[in-house]
């Protein structure tokens, strides 16, 4: 539908006061879009438009003409998951190259940890200790990657720069590939077949029904004894009690969670004294207002105008 006024719509988020973090920002694009929260709205039918992170389950339900909802970030699982969504309203994402290279500066970060081992350090320090640590060559230690979008092929590279050997999973089979130094496994089996090879496995999947709890016992079974997680893609793909199982039993040697199917992560669970396991509060990257804001509106505008809809997730994909 092609129209000239601005689109009425509504920050949905049981989590972040979208209005607080994005309200003022908003302003400068008033003129494809009004953004209120619910309380402000007299007549739900006038919605158009949804700017959403996490919403609760009914959130959608009091607006009968929604026809567009908009991720703050990459991650779309919680807006497709909602029941209250309806089934031909348009989700898109944010896109953003400089989310990518934040992902990759965390990813290399923890990678680099774990690689020379920091944590030791900090110990010999606390004890006064002068004494190296043994490590394996750069050459040895094979970083595994699940999930070959943006994201993935973005830390991937940097990896690579920096002499790590990377295999990394990926959905369908990339026809000829330019990506010196990655290894890229395809199809049912890719998955399991990175991890296999992983001494330290890096999870950027998307959250699907096909990926819920793909980080599971069998998973880790799958990898080098003694192996890392560090997982930085949605908190549903992890099954947490498989983590400590094989953490107790030493298949992994630790792992860094940035995600978590309850966030924020309750202050009595016993992942944050656990020595083995560092925790980050979803902090690996954050796309900035302004990417936020330009997308959006640059969203609304084309959809308003009738033009193809830029950053729109394929629903049948789940990403």
């Amino acid at each position: 539908m092609i129209s000239s006024t601005p689109i009425k719509g509504v920050y949905l988020s049981s989590t972040v006061d979208l209005k607080a973090r994005f309200g003022k920002a908003f302003e400068s694009v008033s003129d494809v879009l009004n953004l209120h929260e619910p309380q402000e709205i007299a007549d739900p039918s006038e919605i158009r438009f949804a700017l959403s992170w996490k919403p609760a389950d009914d959130a959608f339900a009091p607006y009968p003409n929604l026809e567009m909802v908009s991720s703050i970030a990459a991650g779309v699982d919680s807006i497709l998951n909602c029941p209250s969504l309806p089934v031909d309203v348009i989700v898109t994402r944010i896109c953003d190259p400089d989310q990518a290279y934040m992902m990759a500066e965390f990813a290399v970060w923890q990678v680099i940890w774990y690689h020379r081992n920091m944590r030791q350090y900090l110990i010999n320090e606390n004890n006064h200790v002068w004494r190296w640590v043994d490590r394996l060559s750069i050459s040895d230690y094979t970083v595994g990657i699940l999930g070959f979008g943006n994201l993935g092929r973005t830390v991937a590279r940097a990896l690579v720069s920096l002499g790590f050997p990377v295999v990394a999973a990926c959905r369908t089979a990339i026809k000829k590939p330019d990506y010196t130094g990655i290894t890229l496994l395809s199809g049912t089996t890719s998955i399991r077949n990175t991890a296999a090879r992983a001494n330290i496995l890096i999870n950027l999947l998307p959250l699907t029904a096909e990926t819920q709890f793909v980080l599971d016992a069998n998973l880790f079974a799958a990898m080098p004894r003694g192996s890392v997680l560090i997982q930085i893609g949605r908190g549903e793909h992890l099954k947490e009690a498989d983590l400590i199982g094989a953490l107790d039993n030493g298949q992994l040697s630790a792992a860094s969670l940035d995600v978590f199917s309850s966030e924020p992560l309750p202050s009595d669970h016993p992942f944050w004294d656990d020595l083995r396991i560092m925790v980050t509060p979803h902090d690996a990257s954050e796309s900035g207002i302004s990417v936020v804001v330009e997308q959006v509106a640059a969203c609304v505008a084309d959809f308003t105008q009738g033009k193809a809809h830029r950053f729109a997730i394929d629903r049948s994909r789940g990403y």
